[in-house]
Formats: structure tokens, C-alpha cells, sequence
């Protein structure tokens, strides 16, 4: 169950800040789904914090995957620049988490 909160966080907090970048330009009403992502994104990682998951690993997944989603997204929906370099940045951000979770021994 912890992987399943995790995961809606990790989504709630994308689509958080994905409607935090399309508020800069159109309706102000995109403050609503930013405010209610951003609070349900931290509940759900509270909730996978309670379930025992390691603080340290479920931050680094969630930093991670939210990173890489975001920058993915944000090339998509608002043509947002999507380097090599960015991707490479994203590859060494991915391997740093994998380091965490494989030494926290859980």
C-alpha cells in the first residue's frame, strides 16, 4: 500500500505544479487544482510514511520521479525546453535515489 500513496503523491504533486506553470499565463482558477494537489500530494506521503516506508527513500522517489515527470510534461504541454544534458541530469538524480534505497537496507 505504501507504493500506491506513494505513487499518487508523486502524481498529485506533478499535476500540483504543472497547473502552478499554466496559472503564470491563464486563469487564476488554476490556483484551485494547485492548492488541492499540494495538500493531497503531502497527505498521501504522510500516509506512505505511516504504512513504514523509509522517509529518505520515499522523498528521493518522490523528488526524483516528480523532477523527471515534471521536465518530461513540461516539454509536452508547454514546449519547454527537454535537453541531453537535462536528461543526463535526470539519469544521475535517478541513480543518487537508487544508491539511497539499495543502502537503507530495508
Amino acid at each position: 500500500m505504501a507504493w500506491l500513496f506513494l505513487a499518487g503523491a508523486i502524481l498529485t504533486e506533478v499535476t500540483a505544479t504543472l497547473s502552478l506553470r499554466a496559472s503564470v499565463h491563464g486563469s487564476k482558477l488554476w490556483y484551485v487544482p494547485v492548492a488541492a494537489g499540494y495538500l493531497a500530494a503531502f497527505a498521501l506521503l504522510s500516509l506512505a510514511l505511516g504504512t513504514g516506508l523509509p522517509l529518505g527513500v520515499a522523498y528521493g522517489i518522490w523528488a526524483a520521479v516528480g523532477v523527471a515527470l515534471t521536465a518530461v510534461l513540461s516539454r509536452v504541454f508547454f514546449k519547454e525546453p527537454f535537453t541531453l544534458v537535462m536528461a543526463g541530469g535526470i539519469a544521475l538524480i535517478m541513480l543518487g535515489v537508487l544508491l539511497v534505497e539499495l543502502g537503507s537496507g530495508h
